[in-house]
């Protein structure tokens, strides 16, 4: 647990020294790597979280999916069961600020999405192995999620997030690929 615990404290660290011009340019890149993948191009509904910095910034993406007429939708954190409910984000204004500052959609004003509904899950992360395993911020929230998740997977991430061995347990689920400032990583290939 120790180790986890470390390693987002050296990233955070690491990401923390990021400038805001560099993080905007970086994100951009990103971003602009995804919207070339196949696996975003094949996507008629995507699952993203709204990042927070210094995750690179999603805003841009849900902004680009809706350009192109993707189905978005967004995770809801039910902390009673630590599962995650995807519901349908049409603007930014279905949006509250949460725990930790969190945006999720507002339930009143968001219908609920089944994952299988779901083509393409944007994992969030705070370190990535070559092997697509990840470290998240804690809470467990997306391994539960991805345990019974059959569509495709993919993460964005800084180099600075590529840590050459990730703590991992039983239940974790590496992601399909992960998109850098630097290239695209395909997992199992």
């Amino acid at each position: 647990m120790d180790e986890k615990k470390d390693l987002r404290k050296k990233i955070q660290a690491g990401l923390s020294g990021i400038s805001r011009p560099l993080y905007e340019d970086l994100s951009y890149r990103i971003a602009n790597r995804l919207y070339n993948d196949e696996m975003w191009e094949s996507a008629s509904t995507i699952g993203i979280t709204i990042s927070r910095m210094p995750e690179v910034e999603t805003l841009q993406v849900v902004r680009k999916a809706w350009e192109q007429g993707k189905r978005v939708t967004v995770p809801k954190c039910e902390p009673q069961t630590k599962g995650l409910d995807f519901r349908e984000l049409k603007h930014f204004s279905e949006l509250e600020s949460v725990f930790f500052g969190l945006l999720e959609p507002i339930p009143s004003e968001t219908e609920k999405v089944l994952p299988s509904e779901i083509d393409l899950v944007i994992v969030p992360g705070l370190a990535f192995s070559n092997e697509g395993f990840r470290l998240g911020f804690g809470g467990g929230y997306y391994d539960r999620f991805l345990e019974n998740y059959k569509g495709n997977t993919l993460s964005l991430a800084f180099r600075k997030q590529l840590v050459s061995n990730v703590p991992i347990e039983a239940h974790d689920i590496p992601v399909d690929r992960i998109i850098t400032e630097d290239g695209v990583i395909i997992i199992g290939n």
